[in-house]
């Protein structure tokens, strides 16, 4: 009967074992996660209509991976949310990993002819949440129409430079302008942007994320 028993170990044996046994312990040869980017939003960023891979969160990830810039986009987005609903979600739907937080609600409440002084109170409320978790956000803008009042359109389109300015938060105007109202850019329903209008809004916010993601709090 053959017996095989280990050899001694060498001085370089014994040197390199300690080694990997340390790169191990201490997570050095583990790949660093990507910092997460949640979107919490309507349905133009669930992606009503839409399969994932050309909803609007699937979209910020290729335009931030054609970037360079490393993160991991997540999708919070319900449809029909106004910013009321968002408030009452933003808790359970902005997980405690994210880095950043795009904030991209009032849509709704510009259809349901909401008060802009409510929906920049919630929007507010939302804000001061995800700072207190130490969540970077970034506030995507909403551009109202004239031709619905030209006092409210202005008083509801101003709400949200003004708000990034008194939270200190990056502010990404115009969220879908240029898009809705683009009957190529949008699906039949006049409403919601196709797979092309989500690109064309996911690519014109990657570089304001890139910017959030860069910025410390």
């Amino acid at each position: 009967m053959t017996i095989f028993t280990r050899p001694a170990p060498t001085r370089r044996g014994t040197i390199f074992g300690f080694g990997a046994v340390f790169a191990v312990s201490t997570g050095a040869t583990a790949a660093e996660k990507p910092p997460i980017v949640t979107v919490l939003g309507d349905s133009i960023t669930a992606g009503l209509g839409l399969p994932a891979r050309d909803a609007l969160p699937a979209q910020l990830q290729s335009a931030l991976d054609r970037m360079g810039v490393r993160a991991a986009v997540r999708g919070a987005g319900v449809s029909g949310d106004t910013s009321g609903g968002g408030l009452a979600r933003v808790d359970f739907s902005v997980g405690a990993d994210t880095a950043v937080c795009v904030v991209a609600l009032g849509g709704n409440d510009l259809l349901q002819g909401a008060d802009p002084s409510r929906t920049k109170a919630n929007l507010k409320r939302i804000i001061e949440k995800l700072k207190a978790r130490r969540i970077r956000v970034v506030l995507a803008g909403v551009r109202a129409p004239p031709l619905i009042g030209a006092s409210y359109a202005r008083d509801f389109t101003g709400l949200y430079p003004a708000l990034a300015r008194e939270t200190g938060v990056v502010f990404h105007p115009d969220f879908v302008t240029g898009v809705v109202g683009a009957q190529r850019l949008m699906q039949r329903d006049g409403i919601h942007p196709n797979a092309a209008g989500a690109r064309v809004i996911a690519e014109r916010l990657a570089p304001t994320v890139a910017t959030a993601l860069r910025t410390t709090i």
